[in-house]
């Protein structure tokens, strides 16, 4: 048995190792850093989140807000809507068809 010190320079497998743990560590990095914020198990949507998932101009979301059809959160300049609100919204507007 020798005393040779094993790294990732002269160890192939050890070099390996490093190059996965970086993968997986970048992966777990970017898995966060989408995460929405929770307050309560509630995540909420900035008005470009939210236009962006509905598919809506952000003007639109306005004049939902502006009709009441959506509540919303105005924490200084920004405005915040629950996830909760936004699923309740579009379950009331859900239509079966009429066939």
């Amino acid at each position: 048995m020798s005393n040779e010190l094993i790294t990732k320079e002269n160890n192939e497998r050890v070099k390996t190792f490093f190059i996965s743990l970086d993968r997986i560590a970048s992966m777990m990095e970017r898995l966060f850093t989408g995460k929405k914020s929770a307050l309560d198990s509630e995540s909420f949507y900035t008005d470009e989140e939210l236009s962006k998932k509905l598919k809506l101009s952000r003007r639109s979301l306005q004049d939902y807000r502006n009709e009441g059809r959506i509540p919303y959160i105005k924490l200084g300049g920004k405005i915040l809507y629950r996830s909760s609100d936004v699923e309740r919204l579009l379950e009331d507007g859900y239509r079966d068809s009429f066939r």
